[in-house]
Formats: C-alpha cells, structure tokens, sequence
C-alpha cells in the first residue's frame, strides 16, 4: 500500500504518488522509464513504502524514515540513498556521492539497464537500518 501524507508533500495538484505519476508521464524519454522502474522496485520491495513529493518535484520515499530519493537530471536519473554510506553495496551499485559521510548515489545513464535484484536489496537494507535506528530509541 503506498500512501502519503499531504501535510507533509509541497503545494501542488494531487497526492505525492500522482504527482510522481505526472512527472513520470512528462519525462517522455528514457528518464521517465528508468524512474518508473526504479520506483517499481521499490514498491515491490516495499509495499507499505509512502511516497513525497519534496523539494520542489522530487520523489522521496519512506519507510521507518527517508529511504532515498528519485531525481531526473538531463544525462542521469539519481537514487540517493539517505544513509548510504552506512550500508553494504556487495554489488557495487553506488557510483556517486562517494565522499560523503552520510549519502550514496546511483547515477543511471541513458541505455544503462538497473540491477533490479541488487537495488531490491538495497532498499531492504535501508529499510531495516531505519528500523534499527527506532528500536534504538
């Protein structure tokens, strides 16, 4: 189930999940099907995750906390993922944002297929360091 709470989302027309769903329709090129996909994933990874619509048109998603982020660039569409650096990547599927203490990212480039399995666990992985840090609490 993918819901959202709208006091948290920007102004705008819609729920966070539809206005993902108009953004992706709108980005009538390979971002748009490399962002439908990568929101796939984590739906299907995720059921329950909650989708936003933060920063002025960007997708975030939830779970026990902020799991990562779906931004569309002109040559990449980025997953950053919000405690990156604290997860394992056996995959090596992160590729930018390296330096930071915090985030890590995975830029996709124009013809460039995403490991679904390997970013399933990935969203897992951050989904349960988030619902470590509550228990914790």
């Amino acid at each position: 189930m993918v819901t959202s709470d709208p006091a948290t989302s920007d102004s705008g027309t819609g729920t966070p999940s539809q206005r993902i769903d108009q953004r992706i329709a709108e980005l009538d090129d390979w971002r748009g099907s490399t962002l439908s996909q990568i929101r796939a994933v984590i739906r299907a990874t995720l059921p329950d995750v909650v989708e936003e619509w933060k920063w002025r048109g960007v997708p975030v998603w939830y779970h026990q906390g902020m799991l990562c982020t779906g931004e569309t660039y002109r040559n990449a569409v980025k997953v950053t993922f919000a405690q990156g650096a604290s997860l394992e990547d056996p995959s090596g599927l992160f590729n930018s944002s390296l330096e930071g203490t915090t985030r890590r990212a995975i830029d996709v480039h124009e013809g460039e297929v995403v490991d679904e399995a390997a970013l399933g666990a990935l969203v897992l992985a951050a989904a349960a360091l988030n619902g470590s840090k509550l228990k914790k609490k």
